[in-house]
């Protein structure tokens, strides 16, 4: 048996590279989510351990982020008439049960719905959570505490007390985030590392407390024990509901961010593999009493610039962060606030940015959800507005399907192709056929309206009908519906297109399916509506349900046009099962 390799030069570096960036993150997360910094810390080492061992993704690195740690506040601030310890305890269950429904994703296998979350919902999102981070972050610079909690009421506050601002606390905050900006050109430095080992030079020489500035405090590593909370029935009832956003948001951003370092690296991705990880590493962060972790792409990408070959490099910055608790943990303690401020607010920088949602505006698509995710974060609040972006781009995408959009289509001069004559004027109608195409998959939401127009479309060309077309044998014939926007048909569909058939049938107007796909094959053969025949959905094309009309048309030696005609109908009841499998 083989013994595994040993982590190769560039994994050390990366791994001695990202521990210096990690360790401040988790510390000053915990300040986002309220909770003490030791929550930050134990979630670091529960993310790089559990990730590192269990995960797909060599870049990926898991631990405590922004926006998580964002989501855990609103959420636990979401429980009230508690006392502060209780609603701490809510957090932590809410930490375990994120972590179980990963676990039971992952092993239901439903890592594929990994785009349950809107890029354009995401985007506004974190446009919004950027600004309220930053915004909240400014008081633990400047040493001041607005009494509300609400975005535009804790903004109006905070500037309200602008005379009991710390100034020296403000300079502090900025001369930071100015040297973090100079150091993130080397992206192997360990920028943050360095700010926060020069604040604790400051306190320990006695300037932070000269300046009023506070220091973290006491981290308190050594009590961390596992142990679950004792929380009544309904309390975890309540923390899984929350528990449901908090999972969603982490699953999004840590599958965006491995996802897109696989695709730049030309890795495989395994989703049900990750979504255990992440179940793992969430449970063990919360049996610590830890906050919640992921794979953030500030970190990941931190990760793969610094070098990182394989899993190694988590792992060995877990060790590393480990043993500067160990050995620096007294003087950890000593970090001024306005530096956890500063690095917060930096690692957000990249996401503050309008930039990031120009491209919905230029492309004229997903403006309204974008726009909608950001007003309601900022308006009801990190939770809230997150949910109600995720309800608006549900309820928008239904629309979009519900709408009974339906093209009637001809065919191009000199092909086999047939498209919407209302886009190409230049496509021709068949005669005596009405071809009609639902723009959008049929599912309950959309079908009877869909097959409503297309019977008003039907009774339309059915009454123009004239006393020389039936001499001539003009006027309707015969409909061909074009299934190719449906792999398959839920139970309402299924009985609208029988229905629909149905009444072509009572209507002498025989009705042909093309582009059915295989499902949809499989389904009718099983169910056989009346009206639907095998030999009526077996064109794999336009062309070809098309095709036998075409020839009929044209009259046969010594037979009239009406006999040509009545020819075609006896074609298309048989449809295109004389056809080539797959012509056109």
């Amino acid at each position: 048996m083989r013994a595994p390799a040993l982590p190769a030069g560039a994994d050390w570096v990366a791994g001695l590279s990202i521990a210096g960036l990690l360790l401040p993150e988790a510390v000053a997360y915990a300040g986002i989510a309220g909770l003490p910094p030791q929550a930050g810390v134990m979630a670091l080492f529960a993310g790089l351990l559990a990730y590192g061992l269990l995960g797909s993704s060599r870049f990926a690195i898991v631990s405590s982020t922004s926006s998580a740690a964002a989501v855990l506040a609103a959420a636990m601030a979401s429980v009230l008439h508690v006392s502060e310890a209780q609603r701490h305890l809510m957090g932590v269950a809410m930490v375990l049960m994120a972590g179980v429904i990963f676990a039971l994703a992952g092993l239901a296998r439903l890592g594929a719905v990994s785009q349950f979350i809107a890029k354009p919902v995401l985007r506004g999102f974190a446009l919004g959570l950027a600004l309220t981070i930053v915004v909240k972050q400014l008081p633990v610079a400047v040493g001041v505490h607005p009494q509300h909690s609400d975005f535009l009421r804790y903004a109006w506050d905070l500037l309200g007390q602008w005379r009991q601002w710390n100034p020296q606390g403000l300079a502090m905050m900025l001369a930071a985030l100015l040297v973090l900006r100079l150091l993130g050109r080397w992206k192997a430095v360990p920028g943050a590392l360095l700010v926060i080992a020069a604040g604790i030079a400051l306190d320990a020489l006695g300037y932070c407390g000269l300046w009023g500035i506070k220091a973290v405090g006491s981290l308190a590593l050594g009590g961390s024990r596992p142990e679950v909370p004792d929380l009544a029935l309904a309390d975890w009832l309540r923390a899984g509901q929350l528990a449901m956003a908090l999972a969603l948001i982490l699953y999004a951003e840590s599958y965006s961010s491995i996802r897109s370092l696989a695709l730049r690296h030309g890795d495989a991705v395994s989703p049900n593999r990750d979504l255990l990880a992440l179940g793992a590493a969430n449970a063990l962060s919360a049996l610590f009493q830890g906050m919640p972790v992921g794979a953030g792409y500030s970190a990941s990408s931190a990760n793969e610039v610094a070098g990182a070959r394989s899993k190694a490099a988590g792992l060995i910055a877990c060790a590393v962060v480990g043993l500067l608790v160990w050995q620096l943990l007294p003087w950890m303690e000593r970090i001024p606030e306005p530096l956890l401020a500063a690095i917060v607010i930096h690692a957000v920088a990249h996401t503050l940015n309008p930039a990031v949602v120009r491209p919905y505006f230029d492309w004229k698509r997903d403006r309204f959800v974008v726009l909608a995710a950001f007003v309601a974060v900022i308006l009801l609040g990190v939770l809230d507005g997150l949910l109600l972006a995720i309800a608006v781009s549900i309820a928008m995408l239904l629309k979009r399907f519900a709408e009974p959009r339906v093209s009637w289509l001809g065919q191009l001069a000199q092909s086999r192709d047939y498209v919407d004559t209302a886009r190409h004027p230049e496509a021709v109608a068949v005669p005596g056929l009405l071809i009609a195409r639902p723009e959008a998959p049929l599912f309950f939401g959309n079908a009877d309206a869909i097959f409503a127009a297309i019977r008003e479309r039907v009774d339309a060309m059915s009454g123009q009908k004239n006393e020389k077309d039936e001499k001539d044998g003009a006027g309707l014939r015969a409909v061909v519906l074009s299934l190719e926007e449906s792999p398959d048909l839920d139970g309402t569909s299924l009985e609208a297109l029988a229905e629909f058939a149905a009444q072509m049938q009572r209507q002498g107007l025989p009705l042909v399916l093309a582009r059915t796909k295989d499902a949809v094959r499989e389904l009718l053969a099983r169910v056989q509506p009346p009206g639907l025949q095998t030999s009526a959905y077996a064109a794999w094309s336009v062309d070809d349900a098309v095709r036998p009309w075409l020839r009929a048309q044209a009259p046969a030696s010594g037979a009239s046009s009406a006999q040509a005609q009545g020819g075609a109908k006896t074609h298309l009841a048989d449809a295109a099962c004389d056809e080539e499998h797959g012509k056109g």
